[in-house]
């Protein structure tokens, strides 16, 4: 029994980066000797073992050969005789293909440390073609390393094209789309990630409702950059530089979703693209099987991005509207996540990005002035039911006008 360090734990050695997760390859043993030697199985497809004490991963080098369609559609060799080679070569990138031995000898038949000193994303065999996966894995890395300088090599992109072209990415299951997008948005640039999707024709069919804002025109006075898909873009720049967080990253990537089903007829325009992207969020969401939090989220951003911009614009009544829309009396939590998305949506335009946003501390004021009105006093006045209700409405938004006007749009 051999044992070597693989993947990505090798590779953010090499790159300089923190390993947080190790991951090993087994070679020359079978199931009945590992689970002798006290590792716990935990592989359904293929043989992957618990360490007893480290909990670390180790799987039986194994090869691949493609059987159908798919994620799933492969057959598994995992004897004894597979060689480090063998299940090296299996692997997507060749950064993701090194090994080190136990006296820290690097293995690395595939050029991989080659190709991270060249700051490039390449794959290993032709086998790439076979697992599409492998495309949502390199356009993440690509959000990943993006800070390291890491590009697609152009024939992993042609590879990446040949995926989409003989449909195994239509085979993509959800939760595994979901994952990978989870994944990007966690990264120093999750921009990259659609690019990368797009420029292999991969975002049509994963993400259509994304794909179709593109070529889609907004009026310049408001978006310089004229084009949705490239309002969005710049939209989810600015949220990954103001908010580490997924659930404000995805919100500010789907805010605009109802611009690409806009009647052409009234374009530039996009009157009602609010509600509209409400009920795409939705579907999008129920179709990757996204978690309800960033749905949620979403949502609001969505219907309630538009009225934050004009927020200096609006009645108090209608600023009272929004701060119930948002839910924020019994979620006040919902405040700052919101209020970032919305403000990276104002600055994801060409010459915008520096623009102060006064509207974020309006609204926040204008939560706080609805929050400050409790219905205690206006009980002990003999207040209750609907009466009670519509008092409150009352007297919170007379706090909220007055909030606005002690501090006038400067």
């Amino acid at each position: 029994m051999q044992t070597y360090l693989v993947g990505g734990a090798v590779r953010d050695r090499l790159l300089g980066r923190p390993v947080t997760e190790r991951d090993y390859v087994v070679v020359g043993s079978t199931p009945a000797a590992m689970e002798a030697a006290g590792f716990r199985p935990v592989g359904r497809d293929f043989p992957v073992f618990l360490h007893p004490h480290t909990h670390a991963e180790y799987a039986l080098a194994r090869t691949e050969r493609k059987t159908a369609r798919g994620y799933h559609g492969f057959q598994f060799n995992a004897a004894p005789e597979v060689t480090l080679e063998e299940d090296l070569e299996r692997r997507d990138l060749t950064i993701n293909a090194m090994a080190e031995a136990p006296d820290g000898t690097l293995i690395d038949p595939y050029g991989g440390q080659a190709d991270l000193a060249a700051r490039q994303l390449r794959h290993v065999s032709p086998a790439f073609a076979e697992d599409p996966v492998r495309l949502l894995r390199v356009a993440r890395f690509a959000a990943q390393l993006a800070p390291w300088g890491f590009r697609v090599a152009p024939d992993t992109q042609e590879l990446m094209r040949e995926l989409v072209r003989s449909g195994e990415v239509d085979a993509l299951v959800p939760e595994r789309v979901w994952a990978e997008c989870e994944k990007a948005l966690r990264s120093p640039a999750p921009r990259r990630f659609l690019e990368e999707l797009r420029a292999a024709g991969a975002l049509a069919i994963l993400f259509p409702e994304i794909e179709r804002l593109f070529g889609v025109p907004q009026p310049p006075r408001y978006h310089p950059e004229v084009d949705t898909g490239i309002h969005t873009l710049m939209v989810l720049e600015q949220a990954t530089a103001l908010s580490e967080s997924p659930e404000v990253r995805f919100a500010a990537l789907v805010h605009d979703l109802g611009k690409g089903t806009t009647d052409p007829a009234i374009l530039p325009g996009h009157h009602g693209h609010e509600e509209r992207g409400v009920d795409l969020i939705r579907a999008l969401a129920d179709r990757l099987r996204i978690p309800n939090r960033y749905r949620d989220l979403a949502v609001r951003v969505a219907r309630y991005h538009g009225l934050v911009h004009r927020v200096f614009e609006l009645r108090p009544k209608t600023v009272m509207k929004l701060v119930d829309g948002l839910d924020v009396l019994r979620r006040p939590e919902n405040v700052e996540p919101f209020l970032l998305a919305v403000e990276a949506d104002y600055r994801g335009r060409t010459g915008w990005e520096d623009k102060p946003y006064p509207q974020a501390d309006a609204v926040r004021r204008a939560v706080t002035a609805a929050q400050s009105v409790q219905p205690q006093a206006l009980i002990q006045q003999g207040l209750k039911g609907k009466a009670l209700g519509e008092a409150l409405q009352r007297e919170r938004t007379r706090a909220i006008a007055k909030a606005l006007e002690d501090h006038p749009d400067t």
